[in-house]
C-alpha cells in the first residue's frame, strides 16, 4: 500500500502543506518545560502571593536547639520540614498536617523529630499508627532518636492491659517523652456481639421478635424479618417498638491446640519461600505458640528468627522477598478481645494523646473501611495530627475525601462538605470529587 501526499500551490504561489505533514513552527508555541524555564519565577511569585507560604526558610532558634540535641542528626532538608510541620501545627493552630515524600527520605526521623520538638512545647504524648510489620521498626527508630524516651508497644494480647495501666496513671507527672506505638490491625474498631431476638411461628413461617416486649422485628418496609436473616445481620438493632437492644455481648472464642496447629501451619504456608515442608521444619522446632505470637504481634522478629546455634534461618534474599509481602499481610489466630481504638474513644480522657503520628496514610483512605474509620476516631481524640506517605493520590479525587475529613473535618466542612443529618458522607464526596477531580455525567434513554 502506497501513500501519495501532494503539497497543492496556493494563489500567491506559498505551498500549502496536506494534513500528514508536521505544522509549521508558530512563534507562539513553546514547550511546557521552556515555559516554566522563561516564566517560572513570575509564577512562583504568583501562587505565593495567592498562598502565602506558611514557612519561609526562616527556623525559629529554640526548634533548632530541640533538633540539636537528638541522638540522631537530621539532614537539612529533614530539618526543614520539621520546622515546617511544627509551624503549621503550634504557631498557625491548623489541626493536621501532610508529609508526602518518596520512600527513604526519612519519613519516620521526621516524623519523630516533629513529636521531639512539639513535646518541648507541651506535648506530651505521641501515638504511633503503624503497619503491623513496622511496629518495632518504630520503637527501635524512636529509641535511637529521642534520648530517655518511653515506648509502649500496642500490638500484642496484652494492649488493653497497657491501655488500662495509662487510664490510671494519666494524673502521674512522666519523666520524659512518652511513644504508644499501636499496630492498624489491632486498631480496628469494635467488640464482639451476636443477635438476640425470640423466635415466633406465624403461618408464614418463622419470624423474630423483640425478647422484651415481644414485638415482631421488620425491616424498613414493614415486613417481618426471619431469624436467618437476623444472624447474618452485621449491625446492631433495636427494637422498633420499646428500643430495647437486640444484641448482647459474648465472649470471643479461643482456639483449641489442634486448630491453632492449622492455623499457624496455614499461615506459614502464605508467605514467600515457606512451602508445607519448610512450615512442618518450623512447627517442629519452635513450636505452633511460638510462631503463632511472633507472626500476630512481631513479624520484624520472625522473618529474623534465628535458631539454637544463633543463626538466622532465612537468608538475605528469603528475608527480603518476605519482608515485602508481609507489609500487606494480616494473621490472626482466634478472635481478639475490645478493641484498642474503642477503648481510646470510650475511656481515655480527650486529648490524652497530644499528637497522631499516621504512617502509610494512604491505607486509611477508604471510606468504608474499618481500619480509616478508627482512625478518624483516634484523629478526633488527638490534638494534633501528623499524616506520613509516599503516594498521597492514586490519581482520582476520592483518595483524597475521606482521609482529608478524618484529618481536618473542621477544614472540610467549612468548604462545604459536610454529611447529611442522618450521617451520609455519599453527597459530600460526590460534590469533592465534582469540585476537585473529574466526574463524568452519563445519561442513557431506552425506547
Amino acid at each position: 500500500m502506497s501513500l501519495d501526499t501532494e503539497v497543492v500551490p496556493a494563489a500567491d504561489g506559498t505551498s500549502v502543506q496536506g494534513d500528514l505533514l508536521e505544522a509549521a513552527a508558530s512563534p507562539l508555541a513553546m514547550s511546557l518545560q521552556d515555559f516554566v524555564a522563561e516564566f517560572g519565577d513570575e509564577l512562583l511569585d504568583s501562587l505565593n502571593r495567592a498562598n502565602p507560604p506558611v514557612y519561609t526558610g526562616q527556623a525559629r532558634p529554640h526548634r533548632q536547639l530541640v533538633l540539636a540535641s537528638l541522638k540522631r542528626k537530621l539532614f537539612g532538608a529533614q530539618a526543614e520540614v520539621v520546622h515546617a510541620v511544627t509551624e503549621l501545627l503550634a504557631d498557625r493552630g491548623e489541626r493536621a498536617a501532610i508529609v508526602n515524600g518518596e520512600m527513604g527520605c526519612g519519613k519516620t526521623t521526621v516524623g519523630i523529630a516533629t513529636a521531639a520538638v512539639l513535646h518541648a512545647e507541651g506535648y506530651r504524648r505521641t501515638l504511633v499508627l503503624s503497619p503491623p510489620h513496622l511496629v518495632y521498626k518504630w520503637r527501635r527508630e524512636i529509641q535511637e532518636t529521642v534520648a530517655g524516651a518511653k515506648v509502649w508497644v500496642l500490638n500484642g494480647p496484652d494492649t488493653l492491659v497497657k491501655l488500662i495501666k495509662l487510664r490510671e496513671q494519666l494524673g502521674v507527672p512522666v519523666r520524659g517523652q512518652e511513644f504508644f506505638v499501636l499496630g492498624r490491625v489491632r486498631m480496628r474498631m469494635g467488640f464482639h456481639w451476636k443477635p438476640v431476638f425470640n423466635v415466633r411461628r406465624t403461618r408464614h413461617g418463622d419470624v423474630g421478635a423483640c425478647p422484651d416486649c415481644g414485638q415482631v422485628i421488620t425491616n424498613l418496609d414493614g415486613e417481618p424479618i426471619n431469624p436467618v436473616e437476623l444472624e447474618a445481620e452485621d449491625y446492631r438493632r433495636r427494637c422498633s417498638h420499646c428500643a430495647a437492644p437486640l444484641w448482647t455481648l459474648m465472649r470471643p472464642r479461643s482456639l483449641s491446640a489442634s486448630d491453632q496447629s492449622t492455623a499457624v501451619f496455614k499461615a506459614l504456608q502464605r508467605i514467600p519461600t515457606i512451602g508445607e515442608v519448610t512450615a512442618q521444619k518450623l512447627m517442629k522446632k519452635f513450636g505452633d505458640g511460638f510462631l503463632a505470637s511472633m507472626l500476630g504481634d512481631n513479624i520484624h522478629e520472625f522473618i529474623n528468627l534465628m535458631d539454637a546455634n544463633g543463626e538466622l534461618v532465612f537468608s538475605d534474599r528469603q528475608a527480603h522477598r518476605m519482608e515485602r509481602a508481609m507489609a500487606n499481610m494480616e494473621f490472626g489466630f482466634g478472635e481478639g478481645g475490645y478493641q484498642p481504638s474503642e477503648f481510646v474513644k470510650r475511656y481515655l480522657p480527650q486529648g490524652t494523646f497530644d499528637l497522631l503520628i499516621a504512617d502509610e496514610a494512604h491505607e486509611y483512605k477508604n471510606g468504608g473501611s474499618a481500619q480509616g474509620q478508627a482512625m478518624g476516631v483516634l484523629a478526633a481524640k488527638a490534638r494534633k495530627t501528623l499524616l506520613l506517605t509516599g503516594t498521597l493520590m492514586g490519581g482520582y479525587g476520592d483518595d483524597l475525601f475521606h482521609l482529608l475529613f478524618r484529618a481536618l473535618p473542621g477544614r472540610m466542612i467549612e468548604d462545604g462538605y459536610r454529611p447529611t443529618k442522618s450521617g451520609s458522607m455519599t453527597s459530600a464526596a460526590m460534590a469533592f470529587m465534582r469540585d476537585h477531580g473529574i466526574l463524568k455525567d452519563i445519561y442513557s434513554e431506552s425506547t
